[in-house]
């Protein structure tokens, strides 16, 4: 009992010290955002003159977008930018009925003046990446905007980050998602939170303080030299954009984020979209981190960037962490009365609070900054917790696979053309349940709920409201993804 009860303890401080490491990053990042607050809320640039506005391709990756491809196409062509200039190009590698609506549309624009491009691929070698890669072999321009089948940019979004580009350094702007149909479920307003941190918070802590941020794979614009400088799009991870992101800077390239120019995109509404979205996100990062942090360390970079960047591309092992602590703290709750255990409770719970703190307060921040209801809004951040750690099986599996050097396939996430709560996305053609995941999120509810009953029964109750919020966690995402999948 000795040696089973020190080795929970050791594994339990462990992770909780490791968790607490990148706890300490995120309140770095909160102070790297109000340092440079004025400096992320500065004017933009005065507006080209027409004659000096450039030409510029709009790329539209499709992969069987059936429900949003012709929205995205024609949202495109509302563009308030002269149409000599511009260029779009649909890179379908579609199998289903999206390369029927996509063709239809392409050959209405045409008929009224657009200069349009329709590239069909057979195969989807290199996925995204592949298809963006051979778009650029189809056009001279210097600029290519980039939009994914979810995204509406708005009229001005071309003339507001063209000026941006007057400085021959700048290789890349990124504008903020924004979301058509955040209030449709409780999942996507958690969603708009996470993501609306992601941007103001991180994506300005980083560019303001002159550390490496990444273009988002949509709502941006590349210098083509600047992909080609880089060495173009490459298929080898499943996060392509975070990849030329850091390969381009890396060679000196500037790249700017623009808070206030916002883009609207859709959100998922279906939990397997979320999760696909989540695990390619996740595993994609883990990935990049492999390939380009041994480089990046090797480079003449301030070290400042170097440490940001190990934690930027390092930062999704905490899913990792969160499943190892979920399996540790009840054992840890009930050996605390063990001798090895005695005198740990007080900064153990320091530790926890410590971190925990750090995620409210981010998200919390976040939510402040971007909106005047932003007190409103508060009652929904102790959902993100739950959401986080009812992620974490399905993140982990994708951490796991990157560091074990697993190749899948680009898994591209559903889209219904979900606007308004009266929409529907159950009727819809797109559906995939990952039966592993959910027997293995089943077995860690059960876990947790045993948990707090042992908890109870042994009387450690002041454990329970942190056991609590695992069980919480665990069995939110193993119902809804029960319940989609009955759908």
């Amino acid at each position: 009992m000795d040696s089973l009860a020190q080795i929970t303890l050791y594994a339990y401080i462990s992770t909780l010290l490791l968790l607490s490491i990148y706890g300490i990053h995120r309140y770095f990042i909160l102070y790297l955002y109000f340092r440079h607050f004025k400096r992320a809320r500065r004017s933009s640039p005065p507006p080209l003159p027409m004659e000096e506005l450039p030409r510029v391709t709009v790329q539209l990756p499709f992969y069987n977008e059936y429900y949003v491809a012709k929205r995205v196409i024609e949202a495109t062509a509302r563009l308030d930018y002269p149409k000599h200039l511009l260029t779009i190009q649909v890179l379908d590698d579609s199998t289903d009925q999206t390369q029927q609506v996509a063709g239809d549309t392409v050959e209405q624009l045409r008929g009224a003046g657009y200069h349009v491009q329709y590239l069909h691929r057979e195969k989807r070698e290199g996925y995204k990446a592949g298809a963006l890669k051979e778009g650029l072999e189809h056009t001279a321009d210097e600029f290519v905007a980039i939009f994914d089948a979810d995204f509406l940019p708005p009229p001005e979004f071309l003339k507001r980050v063209v000026p941006y580009f007057r400085d021959e350094r700048v290789g890349m702007v990124q504008a903020r998602w924004g979301w058509i149909n955040r209030s449709y479920s409780l999942l996507t307003r958690l969603q708009s939170i996470l993501l609306d941190a992601h941007f103001i918070l991180e994506h300005s802590a980083r560019h303001f303080s002159g550390r490496f941020f990444n273009f988002n794979g949509t709502a941006g614009v590349f210098r083509k030299e600047a992909i080609l400088d880089s060495g173009s799009w490459q298929g080898d991870t499943l996060t392509e954009d975070l990849d030329l992101s850091y390969r381009a800077q890396m060679k000196g390239w500037r790249f700017i984020f623009v808070p206030d120019l916002v883009c609207p995109s859709e959100l998922p509404v279906n939990i397997y979209g979320f999760k696909t979205q989540q695990h390619r996100w996740t595993k994609g990062s883990i990935q990049v981190g492999k390939k380009l942090l041994p480089k990046l360390w090797r480079a003449d970079i301030p070290f400042r960037v170097k440490l940001e960047a190990t934690f930027h591309l390092s930062a999704n092992l905490c899913y990792l962490l969160i499943v190892l602590m979920s399996v540790l703290m009840p054992m840890a709750v009930i050996f605390r009365g063990h001798t090895v255990f005695r005198g740990t409770f007080s900064w153990e719970f320091a530790i926890f609070f410590f971190t925990t703190c750090s995620i409210f307060l981010f998200y919390l921040t976040s939510q402040r900054e971007l909106y005047p209801d932003w007190k409103w809004r508060l009652k929904e951040i102790p959902f993100i917790f739950a959401l986080g750690i009812g992620m974490c099986i399905n993140n982990a599996w994708a951490v796991s696979e990157a560091l074990l050097s697993k190749e899948t396939p680009f898994i591209r996430t559903a889209k219904y053309r979900i606007v308004s709560i009266k929409d529907s996305w159950k009727e819809k053609i797109y559906r995939r349940t990952n039966k592993r995941s959910l027997m293995v999120e089943c077995l860690f509810s059960v876990y947790m709920v045993t948990s707090v009953l042992v908890l109870m029964a042994t009387n450690n109750w002041g454990a329970i409201p942190y056991v609590f919020l695992f069980v919480t966690g665990f069995i939110y995402i193993f119902g809804i993804s029960l319940l989609h999948s009955k759908r």
